[in-house]
């Protein structure tokens, strides 16, 4: 990507186009019990805690070529994290930053800075959630990267996807805005692409079934991928595939299916 579009152009200015990238990911889960159901949301609160997520997104940030200038995050009860940087294109000398931020350095007297939206920024979202009858829990996390300038979003995609368990994910990107070269002429885009598919890794794509809905002339790009294969041990929360019978097993990736089924097409599979 840094070798195409507006990177060879001479730019009357600064490039403001904004390259938001969205994520909705998905992990589904079967979890027998009532207690079996709390124990893997307190399992997912473990794992993908708001130190852990932070980790990540400043991993993106730096993927990126961009710089931290604010992080705030937030562990939720009974559930739940979220994180939110503020970033820049280039580094930020210290007598121009903002006195609010602080750059990544979480002390326990600024734990509870809340960060603010510029020109980029990355956040996340933990949503942890179990269905009342039918034994399946569902972790969702969004994540959302908005750059402006010549950083790209699209520079994390792989990392991201690779970050999380995700049976269903659902990407969106959008280029926005415009920016002129030296004889005054827009540029609404400053990168070839057709799919946000053309950024994914050939192992992941074949993990997966992709479809994609893109409205070329507005730069909207959108992108959903369901998990092919349903191998069952890796759905089983403190449960032994060994323990259940044929029937059992049928039945639970029944139950699986169609919940990423009703993820994957947004709707509602009623009982037959």
């Amino acid at each position: 990507m840094d070798k195409v579009g507006l990177n060879k152009l001479k730019l009357y200015g600064f490039n403001n186009l904004t390259k938001s990238l969205s994520f909705n990911l998905y992990d589904i889960c079967y979890a027998k019990s009532d207690e079996d159901r709390k124990k893997y949301i307190e399992y997912i609160n473990e794992q993908y805690n708001s130190e852990r997520l932070t980790h990540i997104l400043t991993t993106v940030t730096e993927m990126i070529g961009a710089n931290v200038l604010n992080i705030a995050k937030q562990d939720y009860d009974p559930q739940g994290a979220s994180v939110t940087l503020l970033i820049s294109e280039e580094e930020v000398p210290l007598y121009v930053l903002d006195p609010s931020c602080n750059r990544g350095i979480l002390t326990p007297t600024r734990e509870n800075i809340v960060g603010h939206l510029d020109k980029s920024h990355v956040t996340v979202h933990t949503y942890p959630e179990s269905h009342p009858q039918n034994e399946i829990s569902t972790f969702r996390v969004d994540i959302d990267v908005s750059t402006c300038g010549t950083i790209s979003p699209l520079k994390a995609l792989n990392y991201l996807i690779d970050s999380f368990d995700s049976d269903i994910i659902t990407i969106d990107y959008r280029v926005r805005g415009f920016t002129r070269d030296v004889d005054g002429y827009k540029h609404f885009i400053d990168h070839e692409i057709n799919s946000i598919q053309n950024f994914i890794c050939r192992r992941t794509i074949e993990r997966y079934n992709l479809i994609d809905m893109n409205i070329y002339q507005s730069n909207i790009f959108h992108t959903k991928m369901k998990i092919t294969d349903i191998d069952l041990p890796n759905y089983l929360f403190e449960i032994n595939e060994e323990e259940l019978g044929r029937e059992e097993r049928e039945a639970i990736i029944r139950k699986i299916d169609r919940e990423m089924n009703e993820i994957f097409y947004g709707i509602n599979v009623t009982n037959i």
